[in-house]
């Protein structure tokens, strides 16, 4: 069996697990708990509400740039949002992918509101609209790639390239799971009504928030999003939220309970910001807005 590195996140768990038995050792068991939390996350904005997920726009004003295809490599080019603050440091990057026959313009709603809280998002077009899920995948981290080498000074300037998360819409959604197989090192990926021919995805080491649509009709729940959500046996944490009597496109339109979840898992995972367990953990009950919600729930 191939070995992989261990991630960003697990490095700084064990960084973080040597620095609270020092403190112990020299202060007291009393001094640890406060100093973990200033050291395992990258806080972003204020204090989160279910009111400002709900939201249609987050804290950070935001800006945004497009990259041609023609300046593109491995993908179809995109836009790509960023916060126009400098003063919180650095943000985690979102790689975004469309589904099927679908464009861009589908989820720049989603693009831009996760932008709003905190992220650089690289809104992508993928080389044609037919292309299958695994050819999404690859472009998917081809635009990471991008991202983090080429894109402009504007935009390398806000990002901190080690914190990646991916997502995408249905065909997009499998090269989201496809993308997270291929590349352990990314902090977060959140299927959306995925759609894909492979429905075993146990060597995923990546956290996972996979959402299924209850009357998904394309890519039904229950040969999709449950079996793959049920195979992710490697995934450090995983979610599966499914929305209440939405279809296989609710992604390509404004969703707050779409957003309030995606939003929080690429906030707790991305940037190991604490403040949004609270969203995920214990898992929400079963609502106008959701259907179901599984968790491996641990933190």
């Amino acid at each position: 069996m191939q070995s992989h590195p261990p991630t960003p996140v697990n490095r700084r768990a064990r960084t973080l697990t040597k620095l609270a038995l020092a403190l112990a050792l020299v202060g007291g068991a009393g001094a640890v708990a406060p100093a973990a939390h200033a050291a395992a996350g990258y806080e972003r904005g204020p204090d989160p509400t279910s009111s400002s997920l709900e939201s249609s726009r987050g804290p950070f004003r935001v800006s945004s740039t497009t990259v041609s295809s023609l300046a593109a490599s491995g993908f179809g080019g995109g836009t790509i949002y960023y916060p126009t603050d400098t003063s919180q440091g650095t943000f985690g990057g979102v790689i975004v992918a469309p589904g099927y026959t679908a464009s861009r313009s589908t989820m720049a709603w989603l693009a831009e509101r996760l932008a709003s809280h905190g992220f650089v998002v690289f809104n992508i077009d993928t080389i044609t609209r037919y292309d299958q899920p695994d050819s999404r995948g690859r472009q998917i981290l081809a635009a990471a790639d991008h991202l983090a080498e080429e894109s402009s000074l504007t935009v390398r300037s806000r990002l901190d390239a080690g914190r990646i998360g991916v997502t995408g819409h249905s065909m997009g959604g499998g090269g989201t799971l496809a993308a997270a197989e291929s590349r352990p090192s990314l902090q977060a990926a959140i299927p959306l009504t995925p759609w894909h021919t492979d429905k075993s995805w146990g060597n995923v080491r990546v956290p996972t928030m996979i959402i299924g649509a209850e009357n998904d009709s394309v890519a039904p729940v229950g040969s999709h999003s449950e079996p793959f959500y049920n195979s992710l046996s490697s995934a450090p944490e995983k979610a599966y939220l499914e929305l209440n009597g939405a279809s296989h496109f609710a992604p390509n339109s404004s969703n707050s309970t779409l957003a309030k979840y995606s939003i929080a898992w690429m906030k707790r995972f991305v940037d190991d910001d604490l403040r949004y367990d609270q969203f995920l953990c214990p898992a929400p009950g079963r609502s106008t807005q959701i259907e179901e919600y599984r968790s491996s729930c641990p933190h």
